[in-house]
């Protein structure tokens, strides 16, 4: 495919926008690994699905208050990044669990200062999936979300219903007040919503931060997704964006 304009798109590293600081995507790749398999008797090749795997590479521009201190840290622990391929709501976002193995200077004849930086997948492989929040969504209390349509799946014949669960994402960028808990809602008409079994992450009391839930392998998800949020104790603000990956087929982590 040939390159294409990434504007109006979006990265989000760790709790933190830093779409602004970078300049290009060039690589978002993963999926399983492909095992040769081939036996004596075949004429063509036989390959098994492997080992799930994944991929971030981007370039940032130099900024020494924005993406730099973030990028910099180079933390041993995992990052949470999240990719959005535009900021609307329902937009395809890329999602990954990832440790940052690097971040190169380069320095430019012209007096540019760039950086290449390179996330590879821990433990769950890279997810696409689609937003449930238009880029970054502010509350300022309790909401319900706007339903997004994932459509008939694999299975069109249950109505919608994809029948090997979900994964979710939420990244936190800023909080003000006592806690917020968010939680993904599904839906067979966009009418009538309810909790989904295992996609409300834990309550979030600041900020930044990030999580990862999933839901069983065998559990339905129906077809229209949103994001709502409630409170114990009160919040003030929250701005947060949340993408979630629903399996249309049997999928092993």
């Amino acid at each position: 495919m040939a390159k294409t304009s990434g504007l109006g798109d979006a990265l989000y590293i760790s709790g933190n926008d830093l779409s602004g600081d970078f300049t290009a995507i060039g690589n978002v790749g993963g999926g399983p690994a492909t095992l040769d398999v081939t036996g004596l008797g075949k004429s063509a090749f036989e390959r098994l699905g492997g080992r799930r795997d994944g991929r971030l590479e981007a370039t940032s521009w130099w900024n020494p208050t924005g993406s730099h201190p973030v990028l910099s840290a180079l933390p041993t622990t995992d990052v949470h990044e999240m990719y959005c391929r535009g900021t609307a709501l329902g937009s395809p976002a890329a999602c990954i669990v990832a440790k940052q193995v690097n971040y190169d200077g380069t320095r430019g004849n012209d007096g540019s200062f760039s950086f290449a930086v390179s996330s590879q997948a821990n433990a769950f492989g890279l997810e696409w999936g689609y937003l449930l929040t238009a880029g970054q969504r502010t509350d300022t209390a309790a909401t319900n979300g706007t339903g997004v349509d994932f459509g008939v799946g694999s299975f069109p014949l249950f109505n919608g219903q994809a029948l090997f669960g979900a994964q979710a994402y939420l990244q936190v960028f800023a909080f003000t007040g006592t806690d917020i808990t968010v939680k993904i809602q599904d839906s067979a008409d966009n009418v009538t919503f309810a909790d989904v079994t295992g996609l409300a992450f834990t309550a979030v009391t600041s900020g930044p931060g990030v999580q990862r839930i999933a839901t069983a392998s065998n559990q339905t998800v129906r077809r229209y997704l949103r994001a709502v949020t409630t409170t114990s104790g009160g919040f003030t603000s929250a701005t947060f964006a949340v993408a979630v990956a629903r399996n249309d087929v049997s999928t092993v982590f």
